[in-house]
């Protein structure tokens, strides 16, 4: 069953989007992947489609997909960049995005175009309000 949205955790020091992806900065890069809220609606992960490295997106644009027993949902690029490394160990076990979507299931590193970019997404406060 789904948690209200108070269960949920929303790290004040990452950034959202409205398609529930986080961001957070770590030096050149940004480290990017699924909030809670996105990991309790899909329910258990069962495979996530993910790009390759060196691949470029710009915002908005589609960078991979996850699938749940429940649906299978697109994940677009919260900012233009290029992905600079990708999370393997969600290859073999995709439920890390249901156990630690903060930690050890984030999906992308990406080297982004412009680090400005990410100080326009949503903060926490706000994010939690669109839910």
């Amino acid at each position: 069953m789904a948690k209200t949205v108070a269960e949920l955790s929303f790290p004040d020091d990452l950034k959202y989007t409205d398609e529930h992806i986080w961001v957070r900065k770590d030096g050149e890069e940004i480290v990017i992947g699924v909030s809670d809220y996105a990991q309790d609606q899909l329910g258990e992960v069962v495979y996530v489609d993910l790009p390759s490295e060196g691949d470029s997106f710009a915002a908005g644009d589609e960078f991979g997909e996850v699938e749940s027993i429940k649906s299978v949902n697109k994940l677009f690029m919260p900012v233009a960049g290029e992905v600079s490394a990708v999370n393997g160990d969600l290859d073999g076990t995709p439920t890390l995005l249901n156990a630690s979507c903060y930690d050890r299931g984030w999906l992308i590193r990406v080297k982004p175009e412009d680090m400005a970019s990410v100080d326009g997404l949503l903060s926490a406060d706000v994010y939690k309000a669109t839910l």
